[in-house]
Formats: structure tokens, sequence, C-alpha cells
């Protein structure tokens, strides 16, 4: 009872942020796939594109866009003068047909999405980014796997490739599973899918960004950092850390 106390005491006191007009309009949007619906309640996606600050007209990254959720409500937001470009590393579409039918599907909804099928350390990025999605997988550029045919990355280089394709004044919002203090980001990468919220902050800080706005309204403190995001018990619901990252004007 205490824990589910404090729980509720955090998401009280942290303030939500407001979404405005297009970002409300794109999650009301009639089109929407009722498999993106069922995860608004867990994801708050009005409260994370406020933070991230997404507007019409602007050019959005999506890394390792996995279904396209945030695809699909960034094109909505961007609009017919925005620009999304959807960053997917090949082994993810491989001998995939349904996730090949989907992502036409999706293309062919929105004609301002780009599926760009590379390596995130073989991408050529579009230029200049006003936004960077990271929904729960900037851990994955620590993971890498021979069973999956994802190859070790470079996670400096990517940002360094990153920055340098950001207009200044641009943003990137990372969305990720928490994982206990301390925890080697490689090993917790293949373990429990998760990342320490410390590397993030250092790996961004290092590469030039500055820390933004930041929220915990995906906080989950009955987490057990230790449990693979996976597992039923926790799924959807993991403790989850939400900040911004902003490339200086100057």
């Amino acid at each position: 009872m205490k824990k589910l106390m404090v729980a509720l005491a955090l998401v009280v006191a942290h303030p939500v942020w407001a979404a405005d007009g297009p970002i409300a309009a794109a999650i009301a949007s009639p089109g929407r796939p009722a498999s993106n619906l069922a995860l608004d309640a867990g994801r708050m996606p009005a409260e994370m594109l406020a933070l991230g600050g997404l507007k019409p007209g602007q050019t959005v990254l999506d890394v390792v866009p996995g279904g396209g959720y945030y695809t699909r409500l960034a094109a909505l937001v961007a609009g017919p003068k925005g620009r999304v470009v959807a960053l997917m590393p090949p082994p993810f579409m491989e001998d995939d047909a349904k996730a090949v039918t989907s992502w036409d599907a999706l293309k062919a909804a929105h004609p301002t999405v780009e599926l760009l099928l590379a390596m995130p350390g073989d991408a050529a990025l579009p230029q200049p980014i006003d936004l960077t999605i990271f929904h729960l997988t900037y851990h994955d550029l620590y993971w890498d796997s021979a069973k999956y045919r994802i190859p070790r990355m470079d996670p400096a280089a990517f940002l360094a490739k990153l920055y340098a394709a950001t207009r200044p004044g641009g943003a990137v919002l990372v969305v990720d599973h928490v994982a206990p203090s301390g925890a080697e980001p490689r090993a917790e990468a293949e373990r429990s899918h998760r990342i320490d919220p410390a590397v993030v902050k250092a790996d961004f800080l290092k590469a030039g960004f500055k820390l933004g706005d930041t929220s915990s309204v995906l906080a989950n403190p009955l987490d057990d950092h230790r449990k693979l995001v996976y597992d039923p018990e926790i799924r959807g619901k993991t403790d989850r850390f939400a900040w911004k990252f902003v490339k200086p004007e100057r």
C-alpha cells in the first residue's frame, strides 16, 4: 500500500503536458488503427508529443519505429508540409511479409512518411531534423544479436551524426525503460531491454545536446527494474523516463 501511495503521489505531483490542437486532433483521428488506439492509455502520446514539441510542418526522424505507432502520429501532426522519416534496421523487415504490408499501408495513408531501411550507423539522415523520437529504442543502439542479425553499433558515432543533422534548437525525445542504476548498457540491453537513464544523459551531453524538459508521467515505482520488459507481469507498464534533449541555438 505504501508503494502504491508513493506512485500515486508522483503522478499527481508532476504536471501533465497539455497537448495543443494538432496533437489532440492527430490522436483523435478516425483513421488510426484499433491496435494503436489500444496502446494510447499506456503510452500517453499527447503528453509525449507535447513534451517533444512536435508541430505542423516539421521534419521528424523516428528511430527503430516498430509498427509505426509514433510515425503515424508524427505524420498526422506534421501535416502535408512536414516530413517523417522512419529509420528501420533491415533485419526487422526481412522475411516479414506482414510488416512489409503494414508499412506499405501506412505510407499509402500518409504520403509524407518515408521508410529508410538502414542500420543507424549507416543511414544518411534527413537534414535539418526538427524532432527525433526514440520510443523505447535508445537502448537498442547498445544491443547486438547474431540471432536477429543486428551488428554491434556505436551510439556515440550515431549521436554525433544526429547532432550534425539536427537544426539548432531542434530536439530529441527519448522514452525508455529504466534499468538499475549503474547497469552496463550493452549487457542490460541484452538481458532486459532496459537502460540506466544516467547513461542516456551522459551520451547526449557528450554529443553536445542539452537536457531540456522532462516528464515522469510514465514512471512506475512498482516496477522491478530487473525484470525483462516483455515479462507479462510488467509489459506495457514498465517504469519509463521521458526526456527531451535540445541542440543549442549557438
